[in-house]
């Protein structure tokens, strides 16, 4: 299994997920601490936290007497700069594309009204069959 493997599946648990969202809230937490707020046993939470660390996402430090737990968000950045910023960024330079020839097509037409209207004439030109 590849590393891209590991945090694909770590991140495919909802639970697993939101024990990543309580450490990005408040980093350095104990087991009791992150148990304490999900629903399942301490086994069951020892379980999520080791999928997290062999996804490389949880890392784990002793204080004492206490394991405390840290987000490492590297993974799931090279997760984003290898498969979501090359997808999205075909999409960004193709809206910015559209944009600059959007406005370009604006300018050319507004620049082409203002040439074609008679400032006497308050239909602006429009319905002329022949030049006067």
């Amino acid at each position: 299994m590849t590393d891209d493997d590991r945090v694909f599946k770590a991140l495919a648990d909802p639970t697993r997920r939101f024990l990543l969202d309580l450490l990005f809230a408040r980093d350095g937490r104990t087991l009791t601490e992150l148990e304490a707020e999900v629903e399942m046993t301490r086994f069951g939470v020892m379980k999520h936290l080791r999928v997290l660390e062999d996804a490389g996402l949880v890392v784990t430090r002793k204080s004492g007497r206490e394991k405390l737990h840290h987000l490492n968000a590297v993974p799931i950045r090279l997760i984003h700069d290898r498969w979501i910023d090359k997808y999205t960024e075909r999409r960004v330079s193709a809206l910015a594309d559209l944009k600059t020839e959007l406005e370009a097509r604006h300018d050319r037409e507004h620049r082409a009204g203002e040439q074609g209207v008679d400032q006497g004439d308050p239909a602006g030109g429009v319905g002329r069959d022949h030049e006067h």
